[in-house]
């Protein structure tokens, strides 16, 4: 039976599944590089809720003591 071939999600190298330390990844670079995306989100998972509404400043009430517009 041949090797699984696999590409690298970072930079689309192939390489074999079984011999690759780092996979899915080729190298430890692409790996870093792949982590480094997800900690500056870059990447992010697809949330599927529908985003909270937003308060307008019209909506709000005033603090008390505050000066009334």
């Amino acid at each position: 039976m041949s090797p699984t071939r696999v590409k690298c999600p970072t930079c689309r190298r192939e390489l074999d599944w079984e011999a690759a330390p780092f996979r899915p990844f080729c190298s430890e670079r692409c790996r870093l590089i792949d982590l480094g995306a997800w900690l500056t989100e870059q990447r992010a998972i697809a949330d599927d809720t529908a985003p909270a509404q937003e308060s307008s400043a019209s909506d709000e009430q005033p603090l008390k003591g505050s000066p009334k517009a």
